[in-house]
C-alpha cells in the first residue's frame, strides 16, 4: 500500500471518528433537552391538577435529591439558604454563639459550649435545654431550626432561655454573636518520652497552618524526638490542606496526589511546592474506619513515600473528589468530578458506585479484586478498601449498653448532678473517676429504672420465629426457654461486666464538662491501645527503620 493511500485511509478513519463523536454529542444534547421538557411539563401538570395542594419547591427538591442519590452520597444540591453550611465545611467559620447543640428526647440541648466563645463565657452549660430564642418558642423545633435561629450577624444580640436540670426556674442569657472559628487542632502535647502528639479533627483552609504552629511549638519548646499525628475520626475536607500538611514532612517537588476525571484537561497533579519543615523526624499516623478523604490522602501519601508508619484500623476508603458548580438562584451543586490517586498510583475508593446491584445498592470492592502497588521503597500496598495501616490494632467493640446510655438522657442527668456536687476537678491528665463514684452511678441508674435492648435478645426472637415457621419447634416451648432466661437483661450484671468501658465513658463526659474538647481528648487517650503501639514503634528505632525500609527478598 502506498504511503499516500495510507494517509488517505487514516484521514477517512479520523473524519469518521470525529463525525461519530459529533453525532453522539448531538444525540446527547437532544436527550437532555427532551428530558428537561418532560420534567417541566410534569411539574406543571401535577401542580395544576393533583387533588390536594402541592408545595412545588419540596416536590422538585425530592426529585433533585432522588436523582443525585443515584450517583454517590457526595454529589448534592445546595440551595442558597444552605450556603452557610458549605462555608463552614471549607473554612470552619460561622457567625453564632459558639456551641454544639443536639436533639434529645426532651428537646434541643447544649451538647458542648466551645471554650472561650459567647455561649461558654455567658454561662451556658452542657445539658441546658433551649426553650426559647429571643421571643420564639423552640420547644417543638428540630436542632437544625434552632441552629438557624442561633446564627446571625456578628455583634448582634440574642437572648437564649434554657431550662437547666436540677433548677426549678428557667434561666435567661443575653449573648453577643461573634464570628466563630472552630480550631482544627483542639489539642496537642507531649506523650511518653519526648513524642509530640497532634490531634487534627478536619481539613479546612486553616488546618495546615494550625498543624505547623503546633509542630513548631513542640519542636522548639518541648524538644520532641518523634511525632504522632492523630487522624482518627477525621472525615476529611479540603484537598489543598492535605497537600500542605504532607509538604511539611517531605521534600519540595514530590508528588502527593493526582486527580483524574471525565475531562482530561482538568486532570491535576499536586506536588509539594514549599521547603519542608522537617524531613527526618520519625512519624506515626493514627487512623481508623472513620478516617476519610483528605485524611486518607495524608496518611496514604506518607505511607507511599515511606515517610511515616501507620497505626490503627483500615481507613474509610473515599477516593473521590468533589467540586462545586454554580446554579441559578445562587444555589450550587457539589459534584464528584474525579478520583484521586496517591503516589504509588493506587486509588483507595472502597465502594463501587458505578456498578450497582439489582436492588440499586452499591457494594464494596472485595479484597480479592484489588491490585498490588508499591511504595517508594518497594513495600507492597493495595488499592480499593481504604488504607491499611502498617500496624493493625483491632479496637474492642463497645457493648450496645453504652449506645443506650449515650442516647438516653440518664447519663446526661447523672453528669449534671455529679458536676453540681464538684465545683472543680484536677487537670484531665490527673483526673480519675473512682470506683466509689461508679458505685454511686450504679445506684443512680438502678433507681431511674433504666432499660435497654440487647442485640442477642433481638436475634434470638428472630431465630425463634424462623425456627417455628420451618417446623423445628413443633410445640416444644422449652427449646428456647433456657436461652431466653440467660439473655434476659440483668442491669446489675451488665454494669459490673462492662464496668471499665462505662467508667471511661463517664470520665470522658466529665472531663469534657470542665475542660471542653481538650479535656475529652486527653481523657480518651488514657488506655488507648493504638496510641500505645505508636509510642512503642517510635521508641524502637530499629523496628521503625525496618517497617519503612525496602523489603528483604
Amino acid at each position: 500500500m502506498s504511503k499516500i493511500k495510507t494517509i488517505y485511509i487514516s484521514c477517512l478513519i479520523l473524519l469518521g471518528a470525529v463525525s461519530q463523536s459529533a453525532h453522539c454529542q448531538e444525540t446527547n444534547r437532544f436527550e437532555i433537552s427532551k428530558q428537561l421538557e418532560i420534567f417541566n411539563a410534569l411539574v406543571k401538570e401535577v401542580e395544576m391538577f393533583y387533588v390536594d395542594s402541592v408545595e412545588v419547591d419540596k416536590m422538585v427538591r425530592r426529585g433533585i435529591d432522588a436523582m443525585l442519590k443515584g450517583f454517590d452520597p457526595y454529589t448534592q444540591y445546595i440551595p442558597e439558604e444552605n450556603m452557610d453550611a458549605l462555608k463552614y465545611i471549607t473554612t470552619g467559620e460561622y457567625a453564632g454563639i459558639g456551641a454544639l447543640i443536639e436533639q434529645r428526647k426532651r428537646g434541643v440541648v447544649i451538647a458542648e459550649p466551645y471554650e472561650g466563645m459567647p455561649a461558654q463565657l455567658a454561662g451556658l452549660k452542657t445539658g441546658d435545654i433551649i426553650i426559647s430564642i429571643d421571643t420564639t418558642d423552640v420547644t417543638t423545633m428540630t436542632s437544625n431550626e434552632v441552629s438557624e435561629l442561633l446564627k446571625g450577624v456578628p455583634n448582634s444580640k440574642v437572648t437564649v432561655t434554657v431550662r437547666r436540670p436540677l433548677e426549678p426556674k428557667p434561666k435567661k442569657f443575653e449573648l453577643i454573636r461573634k464570628q466563630i472559628v472552630i480550631t482544627q487542632v483542639p489539642y496537642y502535647g507531649v506523650r511518653g518520652d519526648g513524642t509530640g502528639y497532634i490531634y487534627l479533627s478536619g481539613f479546612t483552609d486553616k488546618s495546615a497552618s494550625e498543624v505547623k504552629a503546633a509542630f513548631e511549638d513542640l519542636k522548639q519548646n518541648h524538644r520532641i524526638k518523634s511525632l504522632i499525628l492523630d487522624l482518627r475520626d477525621n472525615g476529611g475536607g479540603i484537598l489543598d490542606a492535605a497537600v500542605q500538611i504532607v509538604n511539611m514532612f517531605v521534600p519540595k517537588g514530590k508528588e502527593v496526589v493526582s486527580t483524574r476525571g471525565k475531562i482530561p484537561q482538568r486532570d491535576l497533579i499536586y506536588r509539594t511546592s514549599l521547603e519542608p519543615v522537617d524531613t527526618v523526624i520519625p512519624i506515626a499516623v493514627l487512623i481508623n474506619g472513620n478516617s476519610a478523604s483528605a485524611a486518607e490522602i495524608v496518611c496514604g501519601a506518607l505511607q507511599d513515600l515511606d515517610r511515616a508508619v501507620l497505626v490503627g484500623e483500615r481507613s474509610y476508603g473515599k477516593g473521590l473528589v468533589q467540586s462545586t458548580r454554580d446554579l441559578p438562584y445562587n444555589g450550587k451543586v457539589k459534584i464528584t468530578i474525579s478520583k484521586y490517586y496517591i503516589p504509588s498510583g493506587r486509588c483507595i475508593q472502597q465502594i463501587d458506585y458505578a456498578h450497582r446491584n439489582a436492588d440499586g445498592s452499591a457494594s464494596a470492592i472485595p479484597d480479592s479484586l484489588t491490585h498490588l502497588f508499591h511504595t517508594a521503597n518497594g513495600r507492597p500496598v493495595r488499592d480499593g478498601g481504604g488504607i491499611r495501616p502498617d500496624f493493625e490494632i483491632e479496637e474492642k467493640d463497645l457493648p450496645t449498653m453504652l449506645y443506650y446510655l449515650v442516647n438516653d438522657d440518664i447519663l446526661l442527668d447523672y453528669v449534671n448532678e455529679w458536676a453540681a456536687k464538684h465545683k472543680s476537678i484536677p487537670a484531665p491528665e490527673q483526673f480519675v473517676y473512682s470506683d466509689k463514684d461508679y458505685e454511686g452511678f450504679k445506684e443512680y441508674i438502678s433507681e431511674r429504672n433504666f432499660t435497654y435492648d440487647r442485640q442477642s435478645e433481638k436475634y434470638l426472637k428472630e431465630l425463634e420465629q424462623v425456627a417455628e415457621y420451618e417446623g423445628y419447634i413443633d410445640g416444644d416451648t422449652t427449646l428456647f426457654a433456657d436461652l431466653k432466661t440467660r439473655l434476659t437483661p440483668d442491669l446489675t450484671h451488665d454494669l459490673d461486666r462492662h464496668k471499665d468501658e462505662i467508667k471511661r465513658l463517664i470520665a470522658t463526659k466529665i472531663s469534657q464538662r470542665y475542660y471542653y474538647q481538650k479535656g475529652e481528648i486527653i481523657e480518651s487517650l488514657k488506655n488507648d491501645n493504638t496510641l500505645t503501639k505508636a509510642l512503642e514503634v517510635l521508641t524502637d528505632s530499629e523496628l521503625y527503620r525496618k517497617t519503612l525500609g525496602r523489603p528483604e527478598e
